[in-house]
């Protein structure tokens, strides 16, 4: 198995099941209904906060894979890192599965030759650094 492989692997198991940490995001995210979603506790973002979030940058990640110009980090701009809700929790789940089948599509077709790559518009990230970060 090449590392692209290998990458592809875990990303796969940490969503739908077989993690290394327990229960998958999948296994998680079941069964938990619009309003348990909406809710903020302590301050901390909502569980559709965080999947909107996750599914951003799934997407970041699977475009950079592609080519384009990495947009992450500290200049993201803030509706792009935590995205407004979009439709009901069930919509932004079918989001989530659309964005992790894209990056996992996007893993499963990079060379492992370009792993240690820097990501395009960030040379002090490689495109193994930014999988591992997703992962």
């Amino acid at each position: 198995m090449n590392e692209a492989n290998r990458i592809y692997d875990q990303l796969r198991k940490s969503y739908a099941g077989l993690a290394w940490h327990g229960p998958a995001l999948r296994e998680v995210l079941e069964g938990i209904g619009e309003e348990a979603a909406a809710r903020h506790v302590g301050g901390a973002h909502s569980v559709r906060e965080l999947v909107r979030h996750i599914a951003a940058w799934e997407d970041i990640a699977a475009q950079t894979l592609e080519g384009r110009a990495y947009s992450g980090g500290n200049s993201l701009p803030l509706e792009k890192d935590w995205p407004p809700q979009a439709g009901s929790f069930a919509d932004e789940l079918l989001n989530l599965e659309r964005a992790q089948r894209g990056l996992e599509a996007a893993v499963q077709s990079f060379p492992d030759a370009r792993l240690d790559e820097s990501v395009p518009g960030n040379p002090g990230l490689s495109f193994y650094v930014l999988l591992h970060g997703v992962i």
